[in-house]
């Protein structure tokens, strides 16, 4: 699926944000052996290395210098080595990938320095590839070689995607935040429920602005409706619709951080266009705009986002579906964007960004087994039901919208060094 799909979701504007399915399952795990191994290709030649022994850590950290600069090979604590405990959903599988997730689970704080040494071998081969000349036409041997550029080319590709997945998570460690697991019943839980993790709500709204944050409130509202302070009630949902739910959440949260990037610039410029300085009764009467009957109505658009929602909520809050929802500087802000405008910022930029929205998704809730009748519905009756609280379903979704944060952040960085992203 490609970035700039035509089908797409309804956001709190009436903006079209890109909809995702759901990609590959899987647990990203150190699975290696006690020591770190890079494969030979994606080795530079290493001239001086020292080793620095942490013993009271268990682990072992050995500096490498080379031409291309600090090379960081680590060791695996004898903890960690035998810990088959998951930090994150996805497997990761190229070899660049498994590097990563052994660091991930050894030395957190050592990935940015792994990643650069992975992004400058990416870039020597991919400039080595575009120096190649193709053979003269003669056939079977100029396919061949386009063929092989072709696999190598979809190497580079998953090891890019794999890079930025192994980014996301590392910003959720170094925020001191666990990634919720691949969702399935409790074993230690007779009545079933899904989520049995810790609450970390309060750390996952402090990574956010406040006028962001402000937003997400907003969005927690169209999901959960009159159930958002009702933490402890559980409810029976299907698992298809908290999945999509999810992944439209991670790409609310991508749109949200590009557009309060910018909000946050002209702000510290003081640039701000004068509708976002406007006293609160004048921001309340622009947002009740948008809430009327008929025409840009955003309450039938976010019930076209959410349709889950009505099932969730047990019934509309007494104001009807919306009703919650506050008027703040960033919402009007964005208002006030051309429909151009708002288009780009609600596109994802690149096919590595959407595949890693699929991936994760797919390998937090599991492939949906989806028939269509032959009347061009979706027949639900194997459609898996959860059960879960409001509580969970808020931890979630707040989840991902940050997932969605760090993943436009870490494109940016990972843009800047290799570059990928087309618009």
């Amino acid at each position: 699926m490609e970035a700039g799909a035509a089908t797409v979701v309804r956001s709190q504007f009436g903006s079209s944000i890109p909809s995702t399915s759901i990609g590959r399952s899987g647990i990203l795990t150190a699975n290696g052996p006690n020591f770190l191994r890079l494969g030979t290709k994606f080795q530079p030649a290493v001239k001086h290395c020292t080793s620095i022994s942490q013993p009271k850590l268990g682990h072992r950290k050995v500096v490498c210098r080379s031409r291309r600069g600090l090379v960081v090979r680590a060791s695996l604590s004898s903890d960690s080595a035998g810990s088959s405990e998951p930090i994150a959903p996805l497997q990761l599988e190229s070899p660049i990938g498994q590097f990563l997730s052994q660091i991930l689970v050894s030395h957190p704080h050592l990935v940015p320095a792994a990643v650069e040494q992975q992004l400058e071998q990416l870039q020597t081969d991919r400039d080595a590839e575009t120096k190649k000349e193709e053979p003269p036409a003669s056939g079977t041997d100029l396919i061949l070689y386009r063929r092989i550029a072709e696999v190598k080319a979809n190497e580079r590709r998953k090891a890019l995607e794999e890079i930025l997945y192994a980014l996301v998570v590392q910003k959720f460690m170094d925020a001191n935040v666990s990634l919720i697991p691949t969702i399935a019943p409790s074993s230690s839980d007779s009545s079933g429920q899904v989520d049995v993790w810790a609450s970390q709500d309060e750390k996952l709204e402090q990574l956010h602005s406040p006028e962001a944050y402000e937003m997400i409130q907003n969005h927690l509202t169209l999901i959960l409706g009159n159930r958002i302070a009702d933490s402890t009630a559980v409810a029976q949902i299907s698992k298809l619709r908290v999945g999509q739910v999810y992944a439209a959440s991670v790409m609310y949260g991508y749109f949200l951080k590009r557009v309060d990037q910018r909000f946050q610039l002209e702000k510290t410029m003081k640039i701000l266009p004068n509708a976002s300085d406007e006293l609160e009764s004048d921001i309340q009467t622009a947002a009740g705009g948008n809430m009327r009957p008929g025409g840009d109505d955003v309450t039938s658009q976010a019930r076209a986002s959410h349709p889950e929602v009505s099932s969730w909520s047990g019934g509309i809050s007494p104001g009807g579906f919306g009703h919650g929802i506050k008027a703040s500087r960033l919402r009007t802000y964005v208002m006030s964007f051309d429909g151009e405008t708002l288009q780009t910022y609600a596109t994802i930029r690149s096919k590595e960004a959407v595949s890693i929205i699929e991936k994760h998704t797919e390998a937090l809730f599991g492939r949906p087994e989806i028939v269509i009748t032959p009347q061009g519905t979706v027949d639900s009756s194997k459609d898996e039901q959860i059960r879960i609280s409001f509580g969970g379903l808020k931890r979630l979704v707040l989840e991902a919208v940050t997932f969605g944060s760090f993943l436009w952040d870490v494109e940016s960085y990972v843009d800047s060094r290799y570059h990928f992203v087309m618009n």
